[in-house]
């Protein structure tokens, strides 16, 4: 199985100004973050915007994403599924392109009981033809998971693993890496991706790696190789970095930044988001210098 160490970028998908999907833009900014030391790929990740997608976007994402890897021979783990049990085991199945893992988030919305969560899990897992990674984000699907239940699905078949993105490190956290199971943790919130390193997390899949590839690979390495004072110094140096990129709805402001580079065409996103303000964008731009510059 291919190792999920390491630093894993989950790309935002760019648009022209008219809010066409720009597939050239994908794959010269794929191609970027890995020339600039991550590990492998997210494709269809929150960052992405997939539920703002057409089904043939979604595929024409997957399948650059995929080129892009294969050219490079880095993992790409693709985002698919939902809150419906039945259309996520269809979804996964239906998968067209080969992939390392496949990320699946808990069903959102409905806020199912833990065993319901646990029993969806299962199904998928036991159909999904590539490993499964269980997207926790709490924020996002109003259903906290308790460290039983996610040391109950490190221990499923054909889980591999987390991407852990719960806010914090809470007590599930802690009981998670304590538990020491076979399961890959991932971190999923930027701002806490430092912390979950020094416990003993594999790597992140942070958005803010959009912007500093290089940065988030550094303190994912100094975290591995216990390098501790150099691996604080880094986590702290890109605190400003990731608060600066949230101050609006994700992707929006890492968007702006990355068009204000010149690195994509336009900072279109598409509705319900609104395109990240001037303030917003100015802030960020200001933390993106520092965290790239600095050297720790």
């Amino acid at each position: 199985m291919t190792s999920l160490h390491g630093l894993f970028v989950p790309l935002i998908t760019p648009f022209t100004a008219d809010g066409a999907l720009d597939p050239a833009g994908l794959e010269r900014h794929a191609h970027a973050v890995l020339d600039r030391g991550a590990t492998g790929l997210v494709a269809l990740g929150t960052t992405g915007e997939p539920s703002a997608l057409t089904g043939a976007e979604r595929a024409r994402v997957l399948d650059i994403c995929a080129s892009v890897c294969a050219d490079r021979g880095a993992p790409l783990i693709a985002g698919t599924g939902g809150n419906a049990t039945a259309e996520s085991v269809r979804a996964i199945a239906e998968l067209a392109r080969p992939v390392a893992a496949v990320l699946a988030v808990v069903p959102y919305y409905v806020r199912p009981s833990e065993d319901g969560v646990i029993a969806h899990f299962t199904q998928l897992a036991a159909i999904s033809p590539a490993p499964l990674l269980v997207y926790d984000v709490p924020h996002r699907t109003g259903r906290p998971l308790s460290g039983s239940t996610l040391i109950r699905l490190a221990n499923t078949p054909n889980i591999v693993g987390f991407k852990h993105a719960v806010g914090g490190i809470d007590a599930a956290s802690v009981e998670l890496m304590a538990a020491q199971t076979s399961a890959t943790v991932l971190s999923g919130d930027d701002r806490f991706a430092s912390a979950l390193l020094a416990l003993g997390a594999h790597g992140a899949i942070p958005a803010a790696a959009n912007i500093a590839p290089r940065a988030y690979a550094d303190l994912i390495e100094a975290w591995h190789a216990g390098d501790v004072t150099r691996a604080r110094a880094i986590g702290n140096s890109l605190d400003a970095l990731a608060a600066a990129l949230f101050a609006e709805p994700n992707p929006t402001v890492i968007k702006a930044v990355l068009a204000e580079r010149g690195q994509i065409s336009s900072a279109a996103v598409r509705l319900p988001m609104l395109p990240a303000s001037r303030a917003a964008t100015e802030a960020a731009l200001v933390a993106s210098e520092a965290a790239t510059i600095t050297r720790v």
